[in-house]
């Protein structure tokens, strides 16, 4: 049976209920193709699903995971990170401290991501590195910076393009380059980042939907890519003043390859693709 209407309002209702979230907000469209996909993964109606949402913790914390979307790699979209190496952060590197939140930040190869482009540019030491997401395990896996090797090998052809100026291909000089920042191990199937950049980074759980900026600093650079998709446009918005009222003066935002700023928020940003720079109104 495919969700209607009435059942996302049930859903939502049932969310703020029965739990700490609120999907109010949430799209329509979204919701309702995530919730038929969970139904058919069940094998379960979606009475069966409210009515089990309201009685078990851990089925309900099973449904929330499986509505927000945790899809990430590292530099996905190398054109994006090519204009970051080469035109965003070389603008910032007369600063004495850069700071950077990647919310929504997942299992964080977004966070490594950029950590390596700093450090390929001489300025991951002066920058700083925050980054939220809305569940805890999630943000746990970030902070242990350990991965699926065979999943994620499409991450290595990634790291040529933007780290090395590369096609893609494999060679000697990558492999002996990635090394200063990951260990690859076969054997146990694993994709292990350095010390060095594990440490690095805050991390805090954060919901965009009701949380203010728990980090307490402005930032030079915001990346929320591949999250507003998800929410309609009155919560849009609200993020939106959220990033714009933390961004510094002059600081920009980076969102994903089929996202943007649509409505009145247009005059608070600045276009200049693919980022957002904070208009001064």
């Amino acid at each position: 049976m495919e969700v209607v209407g009435k059942d996302i309002q049930n859903f939502q209702h049932t969310v703020r209920a029965h739990s700490d979230y609120d999907f109010s907000d949430y799209s329509h469209t979204s919701l309702q193709r995530r919730l038929n996909r969970i139904l058919l993964e069940l094998d379960m109606d979606m009475d069966q699903v409210l009515l089990r949402m309201k009685s078990d913790g851990d089925f309900i914390d099973k449904i929330l995971r499986k509505i927000t979307v945790h899809t990430t790699e590292l530099f996905r979209d190398p054109q994006v990170w090519m204009k970051i190496k080469t035109k965003l952060l070389p603008s910032l590197s007369h600063q004495d401290t850069i700071r950077i939140w990647h919310p929504g930040c997942s299992t964080g190869q977004e966070v490594y991501s950029m950590m390596m482009v700093l450090d390929g540019l001489g300025l991951l030491e002066k920058s700083e590195i925050y980054g939220s997401d809305l569940h805890e395990e999630v943000i746990e896996t970030a902070r242990q910076g350990r991965y699926k090797y065979r999943f994620n090998q499409s991450y290595l052809e990634n790291f040529d393009r933007v780290m090395l100026d590369g096609d893609g291909t494999f060679s000697w000089k990558q492999k002996k380059y990635w090394k200063k920042y990951f260990h690859i191990d076969e054997a146990s199937d694993t994709i292990q980042m350095k010390d060095f950049l594990r440490q690095k980074p805050v991390y805090k759980k954060l919901d965009l939907v009701k949380d203010p900026n728990l980090f307490l600093v402005n930032f030079d650079l915001i990346v929320c890519r591949n999250v507003i998709i998800y929410f309609n446009a009155e919560l849009q918005n609200r993020v939106f003043e959220l990033f714009h009222k933390n961004l510094n003066d002059h600081g920009s935002l980076l969102l994903g390859v089929h996202e943007s700023i649509m409505g009145s928020y247009t005059k608070k940003f600045i276009r200049k693709d693919p980022f957002y720079y904070k208009a001064l109104v």
